[in-house]
């Protein structure tokens, strides 16, 4: 078998098993929504937004084509599986396209929640590509546990050398918790049920190939 054929065998297994994940990831959602309360309301006059002045983009082009919108889970294997694609795709497509992180802790994994809180006090000290980096390094070690990775997050928050004070303080916050709140709202009202979900330009995509991704931003970067 030829190199360029062993990776195209290699793309294709990744896609099959990101298929599988993310159809896990909406089973999950479904199955905790259904048997759980629903969430406080978020605030009344408050229209569903897919973008919001405060939404974390970690691409800046000087001249933006289009803007490509990730919910995300930090304990979910799709979204880590994705990633290293999605690092590509800034590399190549950053300098057109704004690339846009959005929460959306799902509630079948018990740490989500408490990993998107880590992030968003790591980004209020201009570390929030750092600690994504770290949690989906580290993800292996401490996601589908049941048990509490706070202690876990905090010592990834020192060895980045965050003001610890100021982190523990962030992570109690209620600005921080409502923070992350509101992008779930906003990606319920949007019909994101599962991770990663992608919105490019505006519109949902269903995604089938990484030759499809690519076209797609290609045709929206011209």
């Amino acid at each position: 078998m030829s190199a360029v054929s062993a990776g195209r065998n290699v793309r294709i297994a990744i896609w099959a098993i990101l298929a599988v994940l993310l159809a896990s990831g909406v089973i999950w959602y479904a199955l905790f929504t259904t048997n759980k309360p629903a969430p406080a309301a978020p605030p009344a006059a408050v229209e569903a937004q897919l973008v919001r002045e405060d939404s974390h983009r970690v691409t800046n082009p000087a001249a933006e084509k289009a803007q490509l919108v990730e919910f995300l889970d930090f304990e979910c294997e799709s979204c880590r599986a994705a990633e290293p694609l999605v690092q590509e795709l800034k590399k190549e497509y950053g300098d057109r396209i704004t690339f846009i992180h959005r929460y959306f802790p799902l509630p079948g994994h018990a740490n989500s929640g408490a990993a998107a809180l880590a992030v968003e006090a790591s980004a209020q000290q201009g570390k929030y590509e750092q600690m994504t980096a770290k949690l989906f390094e580290t993800q292996p070690q401490w996601g589908e546990r049941q048990d509490s990775q706070a202690r876990l997050f905090r010592t990834i928050a020192e060895e980045l050398g965050l003001d610890i004070s100021k982190y523990d303080a962030a992570v109690a916050a209620e600005e921080t918790k409502e923070r992350i709140r509101e992008d779930l709202a906003d990606g319920k009202a949007l019909g994101v049920t599962g991770t990663p979900t992608f919105f490019l330009d505006g519109q949902k995509l269903t995604l089938n190939s990484e030759e499809q991704f690519r076209q797609l931003l290609d045709e929206a970067a011209r």
